[in-house]
């Protein structure tokens, strides 16, 4: 990389990775008028992007700051400062802009209106085209070069610097690597001296030795309408059930823990209220009801509404002996035994990365002035629901803001 104090005109900026966050620094970078080259490994950019639309794309979420940083745990200080410059009502007036319009659902999260990926990011890479972002795709990140310079490798399979007064790494995590992210940058980060964290599953499923008779039945089906608790915090939600073991939002919500559990402990217990809208004593009074000639499933479904996959699930914890008594109490706390994590490769997100404290509050590595990065590179992590693309987009938009800086140039308004 070239020193910064190249002229206004003449500034440039690499960015490499065109996920998110690469795209997003590179809006804000061509906004404020520097020349923007964008590399990406795959044929064409913003596939994870694409895949998170396949879900209706949540954007982001409208609840109060207060209520929205927790969910970033011990790097919410750090997230906050990426949302100070590009927040979620940024987020929504941004898509505006691009001509997509954004509501509200039920839940608080925010989607298109279409709910559909592919319109936002085809406006979104014609707006880059109108500013002159140049995108080459089939270029992937080899390292640097003996002159600091970051170096590429494109479709001829030649080697060439970039030639630029800063770059912004954006390559992803090491979640769904078909699509780009494959996490092979630790490894050149790393030779330069950078703390990088071990990457992990985010957002990912988890292993259940179910019984096959009952698995067989139910698996794929939802368990909606649910209360998850682990280690002293609840999330209200669903979760489905899979051949191995159970995923789903509400999974996802205290995934961070229980993954964090199972690495110490070799499991985990997960606390399931199948039935969250009952207080303990109604579904003690509910449960008083007689079973007469019913059949175990036919009573729960009548007396508190348990179906589906539900009465199995419930007779499985309880054994042939349990009372009402016993079975109200696993009714409000079935305990669930989570006994490995799904691999990286098939969770939504990952975790790890460059450890924040090799970054100044700019997002640039202290010992490679001029190199930036963000998005899931960075050491932290969110669950699904609009927090993780949330911060993926902030943190691109605030890596431009600290290349500006470093140019000496303004930030577009």
């Amino acid at each position: 990389m070239s020193a910064a104090g190249s002229t206004e005109a003449a500034a440039r900026v690499a960015v490499i990775g065109g996920g998110p966050a690469g795209l997003m620094a590179a809006t804000v970078l061509a906004e404020a008028g520097v020349g923007v080259e964008l590399f990406d490994a795959m044929p064409s950019v913003g596939r994870k992007f694409l895949l998170a639309g396949r879900g209706g794309l949540n954007l982001t979420h409208s609840e109060p700051l207060e209520d929205f940083l927790p969910r970033y745990g011990d790097r919410a200080p750090t997230v906050r400062r990426w949302l100070e410059i590009f927040s979620p009502a940024d987020l929504r007036e941004w898509a505006a802009g691009l001509g997509v319009e954004t509501f509200v659902g039920s839940s608080g999260r925010v989607f298109p209106v279409q709910f559909k990926a592919s319109p936002l990011l085809r406006a979104w890479l014609r707006r880059l085209g109108a500013l002159g972002v140049a995108v080459h795709t089939r270029h992937r990140w080899l390292g640097f070069d003996e002159a600091g310079r970051a170096l590429v490798r494109g479709p001829d399979g030649a080697p060439r610097p970039v030639q630029a007064d800063a770059v912004v790494l954006a390559l992803g995590g090491a979640s769904w690597p078909r699509l780009g992210s494959d996490g092979g940058w630790t490894g050149i980060l790393e030779a330069r001296g950078i703390a990088v964290r071990p990457l992990r599953p985010a957002n990912c499923g988890f292993d259940v030795a179910w019984e096959p008779g009952f698995i067989a039945r139910h698996e794929g089906e939802p368990l909606k309408n649910l209360a998850l608790s682990f280690e002293g915090r609840t999330v209200r939600g669903e979760l489905i059930l899979t051949r191995t073991g159970i995923e789903g939002g509400a999974v996802y919500a205290l995934g961070a823990p229980l993954r964090d559990a199972i690495e110490r402990h070799g499991s985990a217990r997960l606390t399931i209220d199948l039935r969250p809208q009952l207080s303990p004593e109604q579904v003690r009074d509910r449960l008083r009801r007689p079973r007469g000639s019913e059949s175990w499933s036919t009573w729960l479904r009548k007396s508190v509404n348990l179906t589906g996959p539900l009465p199995g699930l419930l007779r499985g914890a309880a054994g042939a002996d349990a009372g009402p008594a016993d079975i109200a109490r696993l009714v409000k706390a079935l305990p669930l035994r989570l006994t490995g994590i799904k691999p990286i490769e098939r969770a939504i997100s990952s975790a790890g990365g460059i450890d924040l404290d090799e970054l100044t509050g700019d997002l640039m590595l202290r010992r490679l002035p001029g190199l930036f990065a963000a998005g899931e590179m960075l050491d932290w992590e969110a669950p699904t629901g609009g927090y993780l693309l949330q911060a993926s987009l902030s943190s691109g938009a605030a890596a431009a803001h600290g290349v500006l800086a470093h140019l000496g140039r303004q930030p577009p308004a």
